[in-house]
């Protein structure tokens, strides 16, 4: 296992078939830095155009189409001491009677204070005067390269990842992604220092960090759409508009998880599922919406038991 220092000097706005900018064995660590959503490093200096540009991409060795590529999310670490949000609502999470109610889009900036991991407002509105948030990490953009030579843009998402704004891709969480071209071709960016369910403003807060992940190849793991794992819960992402969709896709890639890695049937999973799952917003602000199906392991080790002793 080598750990590499990811020094990204060209950044995408797609996720797609490119050149390499770094090659790496199954197993290795990466340590980068990304810029935020704008395109504006840790030092307040531009050095790409948004949207969300990516660090990459990275080519896993064995990486080969119909596998799939674990992302461990190891240390997220704030680099700056600032981020930024917009400001009202987007349009189209409120009933169209209250549209014409919202003012127009304002940026504003948020303190991060790295050692108590704390953010808060800079200029709160008097009615906000001590809103204080602990600081919660996540990945907003990441994914691999699609299949067929496309290039996705990163303000959308797919079978592939991308701009999925779960805020539940933060460090300790294991996501997996399924693998279209040789190597994979793997990238990542657009942090967020927090983030609500949904991304409803249009984007979490939006800042840099040095970001520490290990990519491992698991072979003949077919997967359609990514999947995670937390100390707690195992989960599917759907990406898709309408909603009803995003939902579908989620649900039908937790059923095959559950039929297919955990031996349940599918009447059992479906009760399973009926009773226990939960689903989560991951955004609803991008051309594509994310729904993500979650199940807590603990349903998980029961079932296994039963079946055991069954």
């Amino acid at each position: 296992m080598t750990t590499h220092q990811f020094a990204a000097t060209r950044w995408y706005n797609v996720l797609g078939t490119f050149e390499p900018a770094l090659r790496c064995s199954s197993g290795d660590i990466i340590v980068t830095e990304t810029l935020d959503a704008a395109g504006v490093d840790r030092n307040g200096v531009a050095r790409a155009s948004r949207p969300n540009p990516v660090n990459g991409p990275i080519f896993v060795e064995g990486a080969e189409p119909g596998d799939a590529l674990r992302v461990e999310i190891l240390r997220m670490t704030p680099t700056r001491d600032t981020g930024w949000t917009y400001s009202p609502l987007a349009t189209n999470v409120v009933d169209p009677a209250h549209v014409h109610s919202l003012p127009k889009p304002q940026r504003f900036t948020w303190m991060i204070d790295r050692e108590k991991r704390t953010v808060r407002l800079q200029d709160p509105p008097d009615d906000l005067d001590g809103f204080l948030l602990d600081l919660d990490p996540m990945i907003g953009c990441f994914g691999v390269a699609p299949a067929l030579g496309q290039a996705l843009s990163n303000a959308t998402s797919a079978e592939n990842g991308g701009n999925m704004d779960y805020r539940g891709f933060g460090p300790g969480t294991t996501a997996w992604f399924p693998v279209a071209v040789p190597g994979a071709l793997f990238a990542l960016g657009d942090c967020h220092a927090v983030q609500g369910d949904g991304e409803i403003v249009g984007t979490g807060i939006e800042t840099t960090f040095e970001v520490e992940i290990r990519l491992t190849v698991e072979k003949n793991r077919m997967l359609t759409w990514p999947r995670g794992e937390t100390a707690t819960d195992i989960f599917t992402v759907g990406n898709a508009r309408p909603l009803d969709q995003a939902l579908q896709h989620a649900t039908s890639e937790m059923l095959a998880w559950l039929t297919t890695d955990y031996g349940l049937s599918i009447v059992s999973a479906s009760h399973l599922l009926g009773q226990v799952v939960r689903y989560d917003v991951g955004n609803v602000f991008d051309p594509a919406y994310t729904m993500v199906c979650r199940v807590a392991k603990k349903w998980l080790s029961q079932s296994a038991r039963i079946a055991k002793e069954g």
